[in-house]
């Protein structure tokens, strides 16, 4: 029996599907909404072909509503990335043009000629971690533009305006004291809304308290050892968990590395050969690295001693902090490796999402292809004055 690959082209209220043999044959197309009566006659007219695969691209994206739709129905979906859908289309003979129909036709072709595209689980405890993560960090922008606005008022409507780390209690306290006239109309809007306010960030204040608590009960719940690591707080180890999801979906660290963008690429012009960053790399997780390196610096860590290594070697600064959040990727891939390794031992292949006895965390020594080292013992290491939470 030959395998079918059902190329999927999501959208929000619609998906174009096409059905081709493993020699690129198209066996049958169609357009079909997202509802509920859309996605059973997609779902019927995929389910007329055995041995059937389907491809839908991201669905780490757009994609993921249709994707966990037919995992619930017991189907098998594999990912394909936006990136080579597009490489397959632009390659293609013919006109070229981005529709639909053309879409999912490629997306079906990339699927079938590419090896190794990465299976799709049902959504996991990961999962909504990542969705608490993204909530409190939300807050967190919120609460700073509310900030921002209540400094700019409170300098208008008081001399010299308020210092920089102020609380609610405080605000408060300094808005009882401002005097206006009656008819002065602009002074008191402006008193009004500095008021409303401190309200608001008194509202977000308990929010983001809720949201790290309920972060920490849910990581409480996995078996990772990431906050174990020096200088990473609960909702760190919540966002690579959240964001990474599973970490066998990288072969090396060097390619964990490469995605979070702290993998140096080379760049060569004629005889001059020289090293720069990815900017393509996931910003959120290379934020949470870098937050890492920074709390480690402020405490005897072996990552401040690694950084003033480099420092010794002859680096700058920005050099030796990037050598060393590169380390710090190297550990967080080595810790969420060793604790799936871990889980598969203690509860079988099925106990950890894409823990297989044929993955890389079967195997105590994964593969590696970086020049730089891991950095030796991190979870054992306890700094003198650990930090509690991020700076």
């Amino acid at each position: 029996m030959t395998r079918l690959i059902i190329g999927v082209d999501p959208h929000k209220q619609s998906a174009t599907i096409e059905v081709i043999n493993d020699r690129e044959t198209v066996l049958g197309q169609g357009r079909y909404g997202t509802d509920t009566s859309g996605y059973a006659a997609m779902l019927a007219a995929g389910r007329r072909h055995r041995e059937r695969v389907w491809a839908v691209e991201g669905c780490n994206g757009i994609g993921r509503h249709i994707a966990q739709r037919l995992i619930t129905d017991g189907e098998t979906v594999i990912d394909v990335p936006a990136k080579l859908a597009a490489k397959t289309r632009n390659f293609d003979t013919g006109h070229g043009r981005k529709t639909d129909p053309h879409d999912a036709h490629h997306i079906a072709v990339t699927a079938l000629r590419t090896p190794n595209l990465r299976q799709i689980t049902p959504d996991d405890t990961t999962t909504a971690l990542r969705l608490l993560a993204d909530r409190r960090d939300q807050l967190g922008v919120t609460r700073t533009d509310t900030v921002t606005r209540l400094h700019q008022l409170l300098l208008e409507l008081i001399p010299g305006g308020a210092k920089k780390n102020l609380s609610t209690t405080q605000a408060r306290t300094l808005l009882d004291t401002v005097s206006i006239t009656a008819d002065n109309i602009v002074a008191a809007t402006r008193l009004q809304l500095a008021t409303e306010l401190v309200d608001e960030l008194t509202t977000l204040d308990a929010k983001m308290k809720t949201a790290t608590k309920q972060l920490t009960t849910l990581l409480a719940t996995t078996s990772s050892q990431l906050t174990s690591l020096n200088g990473i707080a609960t909702s760190g180890a919540a966002r690579l968990l959240g964001d990474i999801g599973d970490i066998n979906r990288f072969p090396t660290r060097g390619h964990f590395a490469t995605w979070n963008g702290t993998a140096p690429i080379d760049v060569s012009s004629g005889d001059n050969h020289h090293h720069r960053l990815n900017r393509a790399g996931n910003r959120r997780i290379n934020r949470t690295l870098h937050i890492m390196a920074i709390a480690q610096l402020r405490y005897d860590t072996p990552g401040r001693a690694y950084y003033q290594r480099k420092r010794a070697e002859g680096k700058t600064a920005m050099e030796a902090m990037r050598a060393l959040k590169r380390r710090l990727s190297d550990t967080v891939y080595r810790q969420m490796t060793t604790d799936v390794t871990h889980t598969t031992q203690a509860t079988g292949p099925g106990g950890h999402t894409g823990a297989t006895l044929n993955s890389s965390a079967a195997d105590p020594n994964p593969r590696t292809s970086t020049s730089e080292k891991s950095q030796p013992e991190p979870a054992n290491h306890q700094p003198k004055t650990p930090p509690t939470t991020n700076p």
